[in-house]
């Protein structure tokens, strides 16, 4: 197993958490306001109650942190099928207690065998337009959830493998009532409806969407469910199950080129974490196909010269700061980060001297418009266009630790709301190959992230461990968001590390930054007021809906504190 030691020393701060238990003041409308939760010895994030309750009892019953990730991911797929699910892909790190390491599970979607890297080109030589690539067969990766969750189950599981299948199974056949963000999921969906099997599930019947409160049941994913407790994971990757999907996403009529010999081949890879200092802790995250370890780790290791604590009184230079770190960042990930089996392995991007080097490009005072990629300091690696990949939101993260001083930062998706809108034994597939660069090559040079077969889209979800002076797990935190998961992150870190706050206080701040273009600020919360002042720096600011839904949990003096983001529907809780 690949895992890295956490034998690390360095000296780090004693820092107290502050506001513990306070909720946040005025909130913006819409928004669910929580207070932290604080337990002893263990606990759950996740996106929604019944979900986390889940992953809670496999706690209880004496499970791992990897069997609590395990009950919680499948209920999710019951109660927030939107999002993720076993027709998806996930990046799973866990943190062994006992070991006092840190291993990364790559669960991520592959590309068929008969993928070729025109895929998504038009007749006209230009991308097809984005819901003419999601919808259907053509976008859907071979899914890897269910053999992630078996391959770690293998590893760290404690409880039996079918016995983590129980709450799921019971919410899919008794139902659960439609929350407001599956009710607006399904609501403001235009293609769903069309494929017959989701409308037999998120519709009544007379075609409307199922309404909040309503009784949602879902026998068909029960009986698979149950076939998975019982067969274990080569039952998705040989007969009935793989079977299906092919035969539906290969006979829709946007048809995609899946074969069982690509579910037969699928295999789960275990690889090294990316991380770096920040502040006298250690910073840890999914490598590459991954972009997020990389740039956290950059974008922390660039804001580091700064006094970021000073900032927590001064928003406006806090955003300016992130954001022109931001810049360079996702113009690194955007020309260099891709599957590594395919791509060169741009180990010198987290180089501290690299980062540096960066770090000295971002002026206090005025915003650099826009940021170009560095050069590798060897100039080995060869010339590489950016990539220009859509990348959306509809994704989930879990945090768990336990009592045995193990933890879990898992990131889950099915990429697009819905994914491909193609429903298969009850549960939604992915419409993952849309990760990758409709383009192969611009201005005649490649695209690392370009389709290739059996290649791995990159990804910008980023499952995040934090840990102390003393090698112990700090925090663990992670979002959904698409392209903006890694500013997302970088938040909380910053809110607990450098504000000294509660988990659930840096959740409730707004959400700003900038993916290399515009300067972002979250609609409808105080960071609208920042415009001028960034104005004033250059900046172009640009005001929109900007929706995390991170799970934090953090170590204090008396066991733990967690929460949920005030913009979702999730919550936090202890056994």
């Amino acid at each position: 197993m690949k895992i890295i030691s956490l034998s690390f020393c360095f000296v780090a701060l004693a820092l107290p958490i502050a506001s513990v238990g306070q909720l946040a003041p005025e909130l913006p409308s819409g928004w669910m306001a929580k207070k932290v939760v604080t337990s002893r010895d263990a606990m759950v994030a996740a996106a929604h109650p019944l979900a986390v309750a889940a992953g809670v009892a496999a706690l209880r019953a004496g499970g791992s942190a990897v069997d609590a990730a395990i009950a919680t991911q499948l209920a999710l797929n019951v109660v927030e099928p939107q999002s993720s699910g076993i027709g998806g892909g996930a990046f799973l790190l866990v943190h062994d207690g006992r070991r006092n390491a840190l291993a990364a599970y790559d669960g991520r979607e592959t590309a068929p065998a008969a993928a070729k890297s025109v895929r998504f080109m038009g007749g006209d030589g230009k991308p097809m337009p984005f819901y003419e690539q999601v919808v259907g067969g053509k976008a859907v990766g071979v899914p890897g959830t269910v053999k992630l969750l078996a391959h770690a189950h293998a590893q760290h599981g404690k409880l039996p493998w079918s016995g983590l299948f129980d709450h799921a199974i019971a919410l899919a056949e008794n139902g659960f009532a439609v929350t407001p963000r599956l009710n607006m999921a399904i609501r403001t969906d235009r293609f769903l409806k069309n494929d017959v099997s989701a409308r037999a599930v998120f519709f009544d019947t007379k075609g409307e969407p199922l309404a909040v409160g309503a009784t949602l049941k879902q026998p068909a994913l029960a009986a698979t469910l149950r076939t998975l407790a019982r067969d274990g994971e080569k039952a998705f990757y040989a007969g009935d199950i793989p079977a299906t999907i092919v035969k539906v996403a290969n006979g829709h009529s946007n048809p995609g080129d899946l074969s069982l010999a690509d579910f037969a081949q699928y295999k789960v890879i275990e690889r090294v974490p990316v991380c770096g200092p920040y502040r006298g802790f250690k910073v840890c995250g999914f490598p590459a196909p991954s972009s997020g370890g990389v740039a956290i780790v950059q974008m922390l290791g660039m804001l580091e010269r700064f006094d970021i604590a000073a900032t927590r009184i001064q928003p406006a230079q806090f955003t300016h700061l992130l954001s022109e770190a931001g810049r360079l960042a996702y113009a690194d990930r955007n020309r260099y980060l891709a599957d590594p089996a395919f791509a060169p392995q741009p180990v010198w991007l987290t180089d501290p001297a690299y980062i540096q080097s960066r770090s000295a490009l971002i002026d206090p005072q005025k915003s650099m418009g826009r940021g170009s990629a560095g050069a590798e300091p060897t100039q080995k690696t060869s010339a590489l266009a950016d990539d220009r990949s859509y990348e959306f939101n509809a994704t989930s993260h879990i945090s768990v630790v336990d009592a045995q001083g193990n933890a879990v930062s898992m990131t889950t998706t099915i990429e697009d709301t819905m994914g491909a809108r193609l429903m298969v034994n009850g549960f939604l597939l992915n419409n993952e190959l849309t990760d990758f660069s409709a383009l192969p090559e611009e201005n005649g040079l490649p695209v690392a992230n370009k389709i290739e077969p059996g290649k791995r889209p990159r990804s910008t979800m980023s499952p995040t461990i934090v840990y102390d002076s003393a090698g112990r797990v700090h925090m663990v935190t992670g979002s959904p968001g698409g392209s903006a998961i890694i500013n997302y992150v970088v938040k909380s870190i910053v809110g607990v590390l450098d504000w000294e706050l509660d988990p659930q206080a840096a959740m409730d701040l707004p959400n700003v930054g900038s993916r290399n273009g515009p300067t972002e600020l979250e609609k409808g919360t105080e960071a609208e007021k920042w415009v001028d002042a960034l104005k004033a720096k250059g900046h172009e600011p640009r005001v929109i809906d900007f929706t995390s839904g991170l799970h934090v949990i953090v170590r204090t003096k008396n066991g733990w504190i967690g929460g949920a983001d005030p913009r979702r529907e999730g919550t936090a809780s202890g056994p």
